[in-house]
Parts: C-alpha cells; structure tokens; sequence
C-alpha cells in the first residue's frame, strides 16, 4: 500500500507527510478523534509551526505491523514505543516526552 497526498491532485509521487484531515479519511475516523489521540500522545505526528502533520511512513509503517503480525497494532503503544527499530524502548527511556518525535 502506497499512501499518495489527495492534495497534489495528479502527482504519483508519495507524500512524505500527510494532513491530519488526509489520515483520519484513510483511517476511517473524525478529525476530532485524530487530534485528540495526537494531542494525548496516542499517535505520532509532527508540529511545524502549530500545524499537525503526519508522517506517510508512519501510517505505512503500523499497517505494515499489522499485515506481517496478523494481528492488531495499536496506535497509542506504536507513539509511545516509537518505530520497532527502537527494540520497543518506550519514548520516555530515550528521553523523548510524548508528542516529541
């Protein structure tokens, strides 16, 4: 699964990040559930300037989890474990608070 940015209309290119209004679509849930979860640290994203915006690779990243583990992956322990690169050291033991990325 390739995720494009609906915003460039016709480039193939994938979109390095992605609108919070963009992942909530894909995801199937409201802004608002989106931005709660980001703001509780419960999913990873990045802020420029007071705009949330998420990583493509992210997104990629959790559905991969789950296709490889066919199993669930959930997004609270995915912001607060990291990538799996990590070895599954929580943010808070590499000195990263939530929402820090």
């Amino acid at each position: 699964m390739t995720i494009t940015s609906q915003a460039t209309g016709s480039s193939p290119d994938p979109a390095p990040f992605l609108a919070v209004a963009e992942v909530a679509r894909l995801c199937r849930v409201s802004k608002m559930t989106l931005y709660r979860a980001i703001a509780a640290g419960r999913f990873p994203a990045v802020r420029i300037e007071g705009r949330l915006i998420i990583p493509a690779q992210v997104v990629e990243a959790m559905v991969q989890a789950a296709l490889a583990g066919n199993t669930t992956v959930d997004a609270a322990d995915w912001a607060r474990n990291g990538n799996p690169s990590h070895d599954g050291q929580p943010a808070s033991d590499r000195g990263i608070r939530a929402g820090e990325r």
